[in-house]
């Protein structure tokens, strides 16, 4: 079972995206700026989806 490695690259790309916006949502939060816990929210919602769809169309894939 090869992978593609621009598959493998985005898909470490999008996760790591989600853990840096994780971390940023955390800590306004705890500075209580919550408009900006809203858009990291909502950027983490919006990426976590694209590492899904990566993820099947690079298993998918034949190398």
């Amino acid at each position: 079972m090869k992978f593609k490695f621009i598959g493998v690259a985005l898909l470490c790309a999008f996760l790591m995206m989600n853990i840096v916006f994780t971390q940023f949502m955390v800590h306004q939060f705890y500075y209580e700026n919550y408009i900006k816990v809203l858009i990291f929210g909502g950027l983490n919602i919006v990426v976590f989806p694209l590492a899904l769809f990566t993820y099947k169309k690079t298993k998918n894939e034949k190398a």
